[in-house]
């Protein structure tokens, strides 16, 4: 598989061309967000996806074969190369309003799709040190609990009502918004506290990760105001907060309107048919396969490479860019979406959800 596993280098498209959106100034700022949230979203229209699945021989190869981790692991060093860059660049007082604007969008882009979708993947592995730059990825957009509520909250309790990352049926994403943000904080506080507590270690204390990573980011945020000044530091959090509302749109638009059923005290296992799937091609190359989301709820510990399509998880009608853009459109998002669900729930896999 010589030429496949050099696919996903697509992925440092986003941060080549955040870089070229920083560094090329006036309305080039904006690049960034015209290529992902315009320009690729068009193109996905009009592309159909592949349904085809690595055979189990591929699969044991591509998931041992290193050139993946390397493509990973390299987003790591670009995304502080990119924030550096940033923060640097933004305080040029010579710069007007509108291309600060467009380059502290750009850096949104790259928080969203390095900061916390690399994040993402990295987090899901076994090993302490991959585990570590999820962490040193997330503290760069100021959402290091993402580590802590993803991995212990939101796979044990997606798609039911307990989960703030699960969007409801008939939810508006900026209904979502404040509801998953403030609710998966909350979350990783608690989930942190039972930690502490079936340990038998006190909540005040360094083995309270929660405690730790609010430390960090405030010596982060301070760190910034010191040496490049409070303006850069206004920049810096609104850039930071974009990345933050992208996750939460790619939350929204993952499982919005799917349930899983109660049985007795507990929820039925998370199955394929509990999260939207899409099979377009840029979405899951740039994204490093996070479109095959049925597969990752179904089975977390799979490596982005192997992820599968299960012809009983919902589809969505196009790529993950162009469905946050629908999802922004909330009349057009419930119109489309609920035409979806209705077909989907005759099938034999839909007709199970809640």
């Amino acid at each position: 598989m010589p030429i496949s596993k050099y696919k996903y280098l697509m992925v440092y498209t986003t941060p080549l061309v955040v870089i070229f959106s920083l560094l090329a100034g006036g309305l080039c700022s904006y690049s960034a967000v015209i290529l992902l949230f315009g320009i690729i979203p068009i193109i996905e229209l009009f592309t159909v996806g592949s349904t085809a699945n690595l055979s189990e021989g591929e699969e044991e190869i591509a998931s041992k074969d290193r050139i993946y981790d390397y493509i990973l692991y390299g987003l790591v060093p670009l995304q502080y190369f990119i924030l550096v860059l940033f923060l640097i660049l933004i305080g040029n007082e010579e710069l007007t309003l509108v291309t600060k604007i467009g380059m502290t969008s750009a850096f949104g882009m790259s928080c969203g799709v390095i900061g916390i979708n690399a994040a993402h993947e990295l987090g899901h592995r076994s090993t302490r040190f991959e585990q570590t730059l999820s962490k040193i990825l997330l503290m760069t957009t100021l959402y290091m609990h993402f580590f802590i509520e993803h991995n212990r909250g939101h796979h044990k309790t997606v798609a039911t009502a307990t989960d703030p990352a699960s969007s409801r049926y008939g939810e508006s994403l900026y209904t979502f918004f404040f509801r998953t943000i403030y609710g998966s904080w909350v979350s990783a506080w608690n989930l942190e506290s039972g930690r502490l507590k079936k340990s038998g270690s006190s909540f005040w204390s360094w083995k309270n990760e929660m405690l730790r990573m609010q430390l960090i980011q405030l010596a982060l945020i301070i760190s910034i105001y010191f040496i490049f000044g409070g303006m850069v530091l206004v920049f810096f959090v609104f850039g930071a907060f974009i990345g933050i509302l992208m996750l939460e749109t790619v939350n929204y638009i993952e499982h919005y309107g799917l349930g899983r059923q109660k049985k007795g005290e507990s929820f039925e296992r998370t199955m394929p048919a509990h999260s939207w799937n899409s099979n377009h091609p840029l979405g899951r190359l740039l994204l490093i396969e996070l479109s095959r989301h049925s597969d990752h709820h179904y089975k977390a510990s799979r490596k982005y490479q192997i992820l599968r399509h299960f012809d009983e998880s919902p589809q969505m009608p196009t790529g993950y860019p162009g469905m946050m853009v629908l999802a922004l459109l909330s009349p057009l998002w419930f119109y489309v979406m609920h035409k979806r669900i209705d077909v989907f729930k005759k099938t034999e896999s839909g007709r199970f959800l809640v």
